[in-house]
């Protein structure tokens, strides 16, 4: 593999790297800070992908980002609605919210699987165009998703620390304490639950209008994705304040599509995918805990093997 092909390689991770982290920092909110495990992302990537495409095929780009967001806010504010009004565990919310939306994604794609954007003009094309003929013009890609990711992650930055930011954190660490400080928590969880799911649907339009297509299945298994993206990150850049842990979850999407693209250049069946992603899941989740047990593994070794010596 020649010195160009590896920066091929790199620069194709790190721009689906950064689409993809926009999801990573919605569960970074959703998981980390408020301590709810939203399994509606496959759905809401696609409801944000459908409505953005739609849009964007209507002759308007930019507003198309703005609905996917609108639409991906709504969908986390009837999850959140379903947790706190309706006594619904966060799980199966989740889960019955993403078995809806398949429903209605077909209905936004106009009773379709797959939407073409080939003569499509989006915020790719736009930038293009505007970078024409500098030394730019080639990371056209790379530099609309690292303007999202920027934006999204000074506004979480910022906003979490604002009152209303901090009652969130609070609510993930102890819901009882919040509610004895006269905060609601569900008002919380649901505003938590519709800035989230709002970065997903960012993620998923950014995500159609750069391939400039769309299929139902383009949200399955985003949220094993991001999960393993955030632990990765966790891995990384887990300690520190929130900024410092934005960017490692920005990092961890990045590393986690860098062994995607690595297996798709030697030629791995695409259907092997999922269980790339289902093992780095595994090694992202287990692997803080077994270092954690190799010093009493080491000494309960020792302890073995003094045991088994033979007395002089």
């Amino acid at each position: 593999m020649n010195v160009s092909a590896v920066l091929s390689l790199g620069q194709t991770a790190l721009e689906l790297g950064l689409i993809s982290s926009l999801t990573v920092l919605a569960l970074f909110l959703s998981y980390s800070m408020l301590n709810v495990c939203d399994l509606s992302t496959d759905g809401c990537f696609t409801l944000g992908a459908a409505v953005g495409a739609v849009v964007a095929i209507a002759g308007h780009p930019y507003l198309a980002i703005l609905a996917a967001m609108l639409a991906g806010m709504l969908s986390g504010c009837i999850t959140a609605l379903l947790q706190t009004k309706m006594g619904i565990d966060s799980l199966l919310a989740g889960i019955i919210v993403n078995t809806g939306l398949y429903s209605i994604n077909i209905a936004v794609m106009g009773n379709s699987s797959l939407l073409n954007m080939n003569k499509t003009e989006t915020v790719f094309t736009r930038a293009k165009e505007l970078l024409a003929g500098t030394a730019l013009a080639e990371q056209y890609r790379m530099l609309v998703a690292l303007l999202a990711v920027a934006l999204v992650v000074v506004f979480l930055s910022l906003f979490l620390r604002t009152r209303l930011g901090l009652a969130i954190r609070a609510t993930g660490n102890n819901p009882d304490m919040v509610r004895s400080s006269s905060i609601n928590p569900a008002f919380t969880t649901i505003v938590g639950l519709c800035i989230s799911n709002a970065f997903t649907g960012l993620s998923g339009c950014l995500l159609a209008q750069s391939q400039k297509s769309v299929n139902i299945d383009i949200g399955t298994g985003m949220v094993t994705i991001a999960l393993a993206s955030l632990l990765i990150g966790n891995a990384f850049l887990g300690r520190g304040k929130i900024p410092v842990r934005a960017v490692g979850a920005v990092l961890g999407a990045f590393l986690f599509r860098l062994v995607y693209t690595i297996a798709l250049r030697f030629h791995m069946p695409a259907f092997m995918l999922k269980l790339v992603s289902s093992v780095i899941v595994i090694i992202a989740i287990a692997g803080p805990y077994l270092k954690s047990r190799m010093p009493l593994l080491k000494r309960r070794l020792r302890h073995e093997r003094g045991r088994g010596e033979p007395e002089c």
